[in-house]
């Protein structure tokens, strides 16, 4: 029994130090939450997929990964170019008066943008599948017999964090009252998402 909650607790420990991370998919599901739209299903989508992945790495999928470094470099770019993109709407989101909470019309306007838009951040990223894929696999093979339970501890601290982060957001809708701080929230996530983008595509 306290084995079994010892590798619980490590895959949870684990996942946490992994997924909290500042990134694109985290920044996205934190300003869906303040705009409290398709929360829900951003958070049911990067925690579902994270839930994949992690079964795929401690099944031990991650070798078939590492072994494909051209498929790897192939997301890297098409990830990196999609980041860019969304950090210049976001920029021009920024820059443009009055881009306020009602204005957002063009990368998450819609709930089916919201969705599309987080796949793409959550599938378009070679770091996730070398992190959660390969790195987090491999801790779990050190387990034995309990790296299902490992697994375990990491796929409800990918749940755990994503829940809060989308649902907790709201919070901060009061301080975002003003356009004024939307544009500087804006001006963050560009700065953020072209940082990644121009990363990803220089380390591909």
């Amino acid at each position: 029994m306290t084995s079994t909650f010892t590798a619980a607790a490590a895959g949870f420990g684990t996942g946490l130090s992994l997924i909290v991370a500042i990134g694109a998919q985290n920044a996205f599901v934190l300003r869906q939450g303040v705009r409290r739209e398709a929360v829900l299903a951003v958070v049911g989508i990067c925690a579902l997929s994270d839930a994949a992945l992690i079964a795929l790495g401690v099944g031990g999928v991650g070798a078939v990964v590492v072994a494909w470094p051209s498929a790897l470099t192939a997301v890297g770019w098409i990830g990196g170019a999609f980041l860019l993109c969304y950090g210049a709407l976001a920029a021009r989101r920024a820059i443009r008066p009055g881009g306020g909470l009602r204005a957002e019309g063009e990368a998450a306007g819609s709930a089916r943008r919201a969705v599309l838009t987080c796949l793409a951040l959550t599938w378009l990223n070679p770091h996730v599948y070398l992190d959660t894929v390969f790195l987090l696999g491999s801790v779990a093979a050190d387990h034995g017999t309990l790296r299902w339970t490992f697994g375990l501890g990491a796929v409800l601290a990918s749940l755990c964090w994503f829940t809060a982060l989308g649902f907790g957001a709201r919070l901060l809708g009061r301080f975002l009252a003003k356009p004024a701080a939307w544009r500087v929230m804006d001006g963050v996530l560009a700065a953020t998402m072209i940082v990644l983008g121009a990363a990803l595509i220089a380390g591909s």
